[in-house]
């Protein structure tokens, strides 16, 4: 007995001058870590029911098998609170003649021009968090530039960032940077269009992305009275500037659905709707600030209107009005735009009007001749701009410019795999010089995401 507790008595000994050693190895702060993370270990299990949760309150986990969707890699944890889509998109094109929409004189010109162009170069990170609340990232690679641009001007840029916090199926908020829900050409993606670009509409009258706040909702979802709202207020400067004053862009738009049917904000009817569906849309945006025009690359000024001085950062009062119609059925796609806008030059005191609209027509004409391959879309649209004459001394005349566009798309895999050609008649009545101009352009593109 007694050479047992002796032997007992040495091994104690043993593994307490091995703990000592290790302990003496170990600084002050050290133990109290360690110490500290027992305790945390310990207490646990017992306050959390077992249940192993991070820093941010949310439950450990793994998760499910990632796949492919319409909206690229999907990511998503076990218990459905938590997604990540990844998808990458590419627009490459070839154009012969004018690159982009002729606004002068200048523009239309004889020289021959063939080029390919890497357009669009994109990357779409977006999904849910805690269930609801919706997140989306885009970053533009490497937009194209001219041989003369400026290297920064194809750096790559988060073009979106927005957040939606859903309330009720009547409310949601959406904060962050995105195209403004103002009219459905610019919302419109560039990769779900029918054409191989946007109108010569767009440029004037888009409002385009804004930093700021979006209030949005839908009432008597699928019936006659189906109606939608969005309300937001903004910065008014474009993407990612901060505003120089206290002054607010603010926007107004209301849709109705009345056949009961949401049309998304996407052109072609690609997946044919069976189910007739007619939006009809009037909107609103008011700004003072230097801006009369927004684009991708912020804060602009239609030609013929100078930038403000500086310190002049209120010089231009911009409201702007917009008529809209979206009809689809059975292959048929109709879209149709009217804006006006009114511009105050509070330095001149002179007051401006333009307007303009725009037409598109498209069809899958498969829906009515069986040997017609069902991917075939064929497309028209008439478009017509009046706006002060860039080259008048005071901008009091008007010129005309208008848009004559015929299209044929392939859709290889709907508008994730697409490719589009199109064939564009584009004039332009110069009032200031008695002049008309005109000319043709020819694009080819193959828009695909994966």
């Amino acid at each position: 007995m007694e050479r047992k507790l002796l032997f007992l008595a040495l091994i104690c000994s043993l593994v307490l001058s091995i703990g000592i050693k290790e302990t003496s190895a170990m600084s002050e702060q050290e133990l109290r870590i360690k110490a500290l993370e027992e305790k945390i270990e310990a207490l646990t299990p017992e306050l959390l029911n077992g249940k192993s949760f991070n820093a941010n309150g949310v439950k450990k986990q793994g998760i499910k098998n990632p796949y492919y969707h319409k909206k690229g890699f999907h990511f998503e944890s076990k218990d459905g609170q938590f997604s990540t889509n990844l998808q990458w998109r590419a627009q490459l094109r070839f154009h012969k003649g004018i690159r982009s929409n002729p606004r002068d004189d200048g523009d239309f010109s004889p020289d021959a021009i063939n080029n390919f162009e890497a357009r669009r170069l994109r990357m779409k990170i977006g999904g849910h968090g805690y269930g609801v609340v919706k997140y989306y990232f885009e970053i533009d690679l490497q937009p194209a530039r001219s041989i003369t641009g400026e290297s920064h001007s194809s750096a790559a840029r988060v073009i979106d960032w927005r957040i939606d916090f859903p309330v009720t199926k009547w409310l949601g908020f959406r904060v962050g940077q995105w195209k403004i829900n103002y009219n459905r050409e610019r919302v419109d993606s560039s990769g779900r269009q029918t054409f191989v670009e946007r109108s010569i509409v767009n440029r004037e009258f888009t409002i385009d992305r804004q930093v700021g706040v979006l209030a949005k909702g839908r009432f008597n979802k699928g019936t006659a009275a189906d109606f939608r709202y969005y309300a937001g207020i903004f910065n008014g400067e474009g993407r990612s500037v901060l505003n120089p004053n206290d002054n607010m862009m603010k926007m107004a738009r209301l849709q109705w659905n009345p056949l009961g049917v949401d049309l998304k904000w996407r052109q072609s009817d690609v997946k044919r709707h069976r189910k007739p569906g007619l939006s009809l849309a009037g909107a609103w945006a008011g700004n003072k600030g230097a801006c009369t025009r927004w684009s991708s690359s912020g804060c602009g000024n239609i030609d013929g209107f100078e930038s403000g001085s500086a310190g002049d950062d209120n010089r231009y009062d911009v409201d702007q009005w917009l008529f809209e119609a979206a009809y689809k059925s059975n292959g048929f796609a109709l879209q149709h735009e009217y804006h006006w806008k009114n511009i105050d030059d509070n330095t001149t005191n002179i007051d401006y009007d333009m307007e303009g609209s725009y037409t598109n027509i498209g069809y899958f004409f498969n829906e009515i001749f069986p040997s017609i391959p069902p991917e075939l879309e064929l497309a028209f649209r008439y478009a017509f701009l009046d706006q002060p004459d860039t080259t008048a001394s005071l901008v009091t005349q008007n010129n005309t410019r208008r848009e004559y566009t015929w299209a044929i798309n392939y859709f290889i895999a709907g508008h994730g795999n697409k490719i589009t050609a199109d064939f564009s008649y584009l004039t332009l009545d110069d009032q200031s010089s008695n002049k008309f101009y005109k000319d043709n352009r020819f694009r080819l593109q193959w828009d695909i995401s994966f």
